[in-house]
């Protein structure tokens, strides 16, 4: 039976040991140029969420997003650049407008916007832990736990958010067969 003890030692015994300059494997650099084009669509979406919305806790949510996502992005961007990943070419950055100017069928609604947010989380949180999963070199390893483990954070505002306001989608329930009836 694993021993948690000995993981966090073995773990420990091979920060010691740089690895920086071993070269990344296609799974590495696949991980990281999936998850920088990835977050980088998800700075898109808040930025339109921004523009539609004229809810103050839900621009509040999404102006903290941008700022995850955007610190996240630079770390990884120099990291890819250092490692001569290259970066893909991705669409420009929205300009701000006046929510009140969008006509109420034209926009997404709040609802619409966070859980289109809740969902980026989601697929974001499973791309560091495959990210994770694959890596072989130490640092990026942990890049990946760390972004893992903020957009987990924030994950848990967001729900926050969405209990309060009856907005999280939930999937039907699963009573299997033979299950008292309750």
């Amino acid at each position: 039976m694993p021993n948690i003890f000995e993981a966090v030692t073995n773990t420990l015994k091979t920060l010691v040991v740089d690895e920086s300059n071993s070269p990344l494997h296609t799974g590495e650099v696949t991980s990281c140029w999936t998850y920088y084009t990835s977050i980088k669509e998800f700075i898109r979406f808040e930025e339109v969420g921004l523009n539609t919305t004229v809810d103050d806790e839900v621009r509040e949510m999404l102006t903290d997003a941008i700022k995850l996502c955007e610190k996240q992005v630079t770390q990884l961007e120099e990291f890819m650049k250092k490692e001569g990943i290259p970066l893909p070419e991705l669409p420009a950055s929205k300009p701000a407008s006046d929510p009140n100017d969008i006509p109420l069928g034209a926009k997404s609604t709040d609802d619409e916007i966070t859980n289109g947010v809740g969902i980026k989380v989601a697929t974001a949180i499973m791309q560091c832990a495959t990210g994770q999963a694959q890596s072989i070199r130490n640092d990026l390893g942990l890049m990946w736990v760390k972004f893992h483990l903020e957009m987990v954070t924030f994950g848990t505002t967001l729900k926050t958010l969405m209990q309060k306001r009856g907005w999280i989608r939930v999937p039907p329930y699963y009573y299997p067969p033979g299950m008292p009836k309750q």
